[in-house]
């Protein structure tokens, strides 16, 4: 599918925006797949350092796009609460972003 025709979904979450982009993992579409990014609202996510970016973790899949939607907002407040093991929104705080 072309990018211009993926949907992003945006959920704001504690004073972020979490940005959304589920599309088929496979040809036919029946496995889902996310990437994802978070970010304050109004940020320029196309900036270094104004945004955290993360995506499934590799061949992870999902039966609809509703369900990688979910995935990837869990993940999302995860990142966001600090409970995430790897990733963190640590940076944007510290630099106002």
């Amino acid at each position: 599918m072309p990018a211009a025709q993926i949907e992003t979904q945006k959920v704001d979450y504690e004073g972020f925006e979490i940005h959304i982009s589920a599309m088929p993992a496979e040809e036919g579409g029946k496995r889902y797949t996310y990437t994802a990014y978070i970010c304050h609202p109004g940020a320029n996510a196309a900036l270094p350092g104004h945004s955290v970016a993360y995506h499934a973790d590799g061949d992870e899949t999902f039966r609809s796009e509703q369900e990688a939607v979910e995935e990837a907002a869990h993940v999302g407040r995860s990142i966001i609460e600090g409970t995430h093991p790897d990733l963190s929104v640590l940076s944007l705080v510290t630099h106002g972003y």
